[in-house]
């Protein structure tokens, strides 16, 4: 599939007037008030905002892993009322998210046992790990092995169970900016060759524009949608765009949404 035909007119999620309340010590905190987003089949959203913005927050909403206090929040036409089939994600914390004493192969199947006979386990991993460029790795640990790599054994356990959708945390966020930008393509590749729904949280300005389909700008606290911005750039996205015209008016209307809202 063409990375350029991704996006069809079908939402995967959908978010009205959504409200997070929390009570910390007795104290109301509101985090997010009412927002409203939905996220097409096959788009990569990117999100952005300031810390403490309830990024994160909005990624377990659609995880499943956190109701919200007010509004909806729908996938595939359904609300959700826990984690739904077919929605992962991704962690930041790739070094406490792999279990060291496991080799690489076996951290990716970790989804998949006790689920699936052993056969089809190993044709998932052996797949799993080609996407990623790994195989020769497969017998490794992954105290073995550079963080991007251990990165990439994190998106291959989430690939191998054969999601929709993959939620992303901050993934690319504790590696040096060369290796961030690696992992970006190779992001955009196995993207592009699975036509999955990939919603992904970051701070680098510059990381949302190369990756996304749109990128949505989020208020500070409590965190709202002030900006959704639809990124024209042509496919494949290449390092020299990065200074270009273009690429610099999307990430500096970005930037001036941050900072006024902050």
């Amino acid at each position: 599939m063409a990375e350029a035909s991704h996006a069809d007119a079908r939402s995967i999620f959908e978010c009205h007037d959504v409200s997070l309340e929390l009570f910390p010590h007795g104290v109301r905190r509101l985090i997010i008030d009412r927002l409203s987003v939905a996220v097409g089949a096959g788009e990569f959203l990117t999100i952005v905002g300031s810390s403490g913005t309830g990024k994160t927050t909005l990624l377990r909403l659609l995880g499943g892993l956190t109701p919200a206090t007010r509004g909806t929040v729908h996938v595939n036409g359904g609300l959700i009322d826990g984690p739904p089939a077919g929605v992962v994600i991704v962690f930041q914390d790739y070094s406490h998210a792999l279990l060291q004493w496991r080799t690489v192969a076996r951290n990716v199947a970790l989804g998949l046992e006790g689920r699936l006979p052993r056969g089809e386990i190993k044709e998932r991993v052996d797949e799993a790990l080609r996407l990623v460029r790994l195989s020769a790795h497969a017998a490794d640990h992954p105290w073995q092995l550079s963080g991007g790599m251990q990165q990439r054994v994190q998106i291959a356990r989430a690939l191998a169970v054969r999601p929709a959708v993959l939620l992303m945390d901050e993934p690319f966020a504790a590696l040096d900016e060369q290796t961030r930008m690696t992992m970006g393509d190779e992001l955009l590749r196995i993207w592009a060759a699975t036509g999955k729904t990939v919603v992904f949280v970051t701070h680098s300005l510059t990381e949302a524009v190369y990756l996304a389909d749109e990128v949505a700008v989020m208020s500070a606290r409590p965190g709202r949608i002030v900006d959704h911005l639809q990124i024209s750039l042509p496919r494949p996205r290449t390092y020299d765009m990065l200074s270009g015209d273009a690429f610099g008016r999307l990430r500096d209307r970005i930037w001036r949404h941050i900072r006024k809202s902050a």
